[in-house]
């Protein structure tokens, strides 16, 4: 700290989000270095220094004691009503500027908190985060399963009544009677029909198939 301290204060300025306390004294009493947060149970022990990394914040205002009469616990520890959860976070990247998540750490829960706490840089990166992983998503197109049913003329319209959201019927060919097991007379049919796949954990939709009859089942392009 007696470096930087006797460094000009034009090259402090320069370093963006480092103007910390010995630019702005706190206080006459709330010089002590280290402080003690108590976020909804959790006891987090941290220095001013970080606190005050981002000028704007409502952790910088409160070690500053401006205008903010937190209450403390009997350890002398600030009270913050939030989940700890996120806090670590917050204060990590509060101390080397980076966001860094467990994978199952939801993104929103950290914007909460970042917005909460007013912190502009954290708030921007998470933003950008989650929009990256929106288009990503918006960017994979649907994958198409075809369907070729077999089925006899009066079976078509209950069949095509009776298809399951989100088949769509595509095309139906006639393929005469000679498939035919009994009456010459019924023509027989081949619908196809086509679903759009999102991408869904296994990969395949576990839609119910078809009440009509079905003998047969084919993946792939639609002839």
């Amino acid at each position: 700290g007696v470096r930087m301290r006797m460094e000009g204060r034009e090259e402090m300025q320069g370093a963006v989000g480092l103007r910390c306390t010995w630019d702005i004294p706190p206080p006459a009493g709330t010089q002590a270095k280290w402080v003690r947060l108590n976020v909804g149970g959790t006891v987090f022990l941290t220095t001013r220094q970080t606190l005050c990394r981002e000028q704007k914040s409502f952790l910088c205002r409160l070690c500053q004691g401006e205008e903010l009469q937190s209450d403390r616990d009997e350890t002398g520890a600030y009270l913050i009503d939030r989940d700890p959860t996120y806090f670590g976070p917050i204060l990590n990247f509060l101390r080397h500027g980076k966001l860094v998540l467990d994978k199952d750490m939801a993104e929103e829960g950290i914007l909460e908190e970042a917005e909460f706490y007013n912190i502009g840089p954290l708030i921007r990166i998470i933003k950008d985060r989650m929009e990256e992983k929106d288009y990503t998503v918006t960017q994979v197109p649907p994958k198409h399963v075809y369907r070729v049913l077999q089925c006899q003329e009066e079976e078509l319209t209950q069949m095509v009544s009776t298809m399951s959201d989100g088949w769509r019927f595509e095309q139906l060919v006639n393929i005469g009677s000679s498939y035919n097991y009994g009456n010459e007379d019924q023509t027989e049919f081949l619908c196809v029909v086509s679903k759009e796949l999102y991408n869904s954990p296994n990969g395949l939709s576990s839609e119910p198939s078809h009440k009509a009859k079905v003998r047969l089942t084919l993946l792939g392009p639609a002839p």
